[in-house]
């Protein structure tokens, strides 16, 4: 886009406006548009009649937009956008930099530009200039777009108090909340609210279409485990238990996919309020929404089996819930490790209230699996080598050793995982793809990747079907589950 103070993208403005006028999803949270009789910015999927091509300036993502005076529509409401799918490239350093502070955002922290530059490895001097030659903007202003946008979303979805609303997005305080709101977006936080919701209290966030919502629900469906997981139709039902301020809370969660609007709707318990923006997050990554299946699928056209048209990577709703499963499944089919899953959660889960019936069961946590007696876990029917693996795994979760979330360091986090009894690179890769969203992951000796490939028969040399997958890169991942989905399906 040529706008000025738009970063460079592969559109130009003549193609940009065609995707406004015709509302193309494709371009959802690829493309915003200023409209300068108006002072507002849109998503492309914005219903409103499209202004004049003269009137419209296009930006590459929303802090650009509201660093050139440009506040967000109250009608498509940008903040529902998809993401950022971020991939290993050249510019992997800023776009790391910026899922960090969309994460801290969500999680309503205020992380200090050096400590992230520290965890890259350079200058917060050098991370500046490499963020704003990606972005278009600082980091500063990354961040505060993410904050607003998160506190607009809160504002409109539901019924919280604005004085929360100010604290779970990080500003500290009503009065530099309402300062931001009124500097950025020109109206006060209470005049957004009058705006009101015709849901309260269900969150919505949008996707790029193509969803290929058959493979993902029919994953999650072979591998949801009673008491604790339940797939009816398009709605997704789980407990979780989520950290917040040095304590857990624990509830519910029902996410209801609307293909037809390419939105899901995510309801929530009560008690999980507080850490509304962190869920928002882990609803992103467990259904895989900020996915580009424009960059995606010309890749996948040459993994063998029929098409999956928006292949989803399945994600985690909880990180070391989803480690445990990987380590469950290790030679053994879906159904067993689903079966060893569920006797491990009635042993050492706890109850939990909600309005479902059949779903009162949350997840262990990794204390309780750290510090629980070896032969109370065998008596599960878990062999003891698994039982080592998992209690292994506990204990790197308990001492802060291992972080199974977005954005942890892929690197570290693969040698954490090998370095542990009875965790090789095969469970390595599958709980990096999984729990940390890595398109890349290739758990090489993956018996139902080598059946797909053709490769059975030579099950000594996996590195067949790893040269055959070089020219999937850097979206092996995905190809991971294409040949899964296209095995398990009826």
């Amino acid at each position: 886009m040529s706008s000025p103070g738009a970063s460079p993208t592969a559109l130009n403005d003549d193609v940009a406006y065609q995707a406004l006028r015709t509302h193309d999803a494709r371009f959802d949270g690829r493309l915003f548009i200023g409209v300068t009789s108006t002072g507002i910015y849109c998503r492309p999927v914005c219903r409103v009649k499209p202004p004049k091509r003269e009137n419209c300036r296009f930006f590459a993502n929303a802090a650009l937009a509201e660093t050139q005076g440009f506040r967000p529509c109250l009608r498509c409401r940008p903040e529902l956008a998809p993401g950022l799918s971020f991939t290993d490239s050249s510019n992997a350093l800023a776009d790391q930099a910026a899922r960090w502070l969309a994460q801290a955002a969500h999680a309503g922290q205020d992380p200090p530009l050096p400590a992230i530059a520290a965890r890259l490895g350079v200058t917060d001097r050098h991370l500046r200039r490499i963020f704003a030659r990606r972005h278009g903007v600082s980091p500063v202003a990354w961040l505060a777009t993410q904050r607003l946008l998160l506190a607009k979303q809160l504002l409109t979805d539901t019924a919280l108090p604005v004085t929360e609303v100010a604290l779970a997005t990080g500003f500290g305080s009503l009065r530099r909340f309402n300062a931001a709101f009124a500097g950025r977006y020109r109206l006060s936080p209470s005049a957004l609210r009058r705006e009101g919701a015709a849901d309260p209290g269900v969150l919505k966030l949008a996707w790029r279409p193509p969803y290929d919502l058959d493979g993902l629900l029919g994953f999650m469906t072979r591998r949801a485990v009673p008491g604790q997981e339940q797939v009816d139709g398009l709605t997704l039902r789980r407990t979780l238990a989520l950290p917040h301020q040095g304590q857990w809370l624990a509830g519910w969660i029902e996410a209801r996919f609307l293909p037809e609007r390419h939105e899901l709707h995510l309801g929530a318990a009560p008690a999980l309020r507080p850490a509304l923006g962190a869920l928002l997050q882990r609803a992103r990554q467990a259904c895989d929404l900020d996915a580009d299946p424009t960059a995606i699928d010309p890749v996948m056209a040459s993994v063998p089996g029929r098409p999956r048209p928006g292949l989803r990577l399945p994600g985690s709703w909880d990180g070391f819930d989803t480690a445990v499963r990987v380590v469950l499944g290790q030679q053994v089919t879906v159904a067993a490790a689903r079966t060893l899953c569920q006797r491990l959660m009635q042993r050492f889960g706890a109850p939990v209230a909600t309005p479902f019936a059949g779903l009162n069961l949350l997840f262990p946590t990794a204390a309780a699996i750290a510090t629980a007696d070896p032969a109370d876990i065998g008596t599960l029917g878990i062999v003891r080598q698994r039982v080592r693996a998992l209690q292994g795994l506990a204990q790197a979760v308990v001492d802060g050793r291992l972080h199974l979330q977005p954005g942890a360091d892929l690197p570290e986090t693969l040698a954490t995982l090998t370095a542990l009894p009875g965790i090789g690179d095969w469970s390595a890769q599958l709980i990096a793809l999984r729990t940390l969203g890595w398109p890349d992951a290739w758990p090489a000796s993956d018996i139902a990747l080598l059946k797909g490939l053709g490769q059975a028969r030579d099950q000594r040399n996996p590195q067949a079907g790893a040269a055959i997958a070089e020219a999937w890169r850097p979206w092996r991942g995905y190809a991971v589950i294409k040949l899964w989905l296209n095995q398990e399906d009826p």
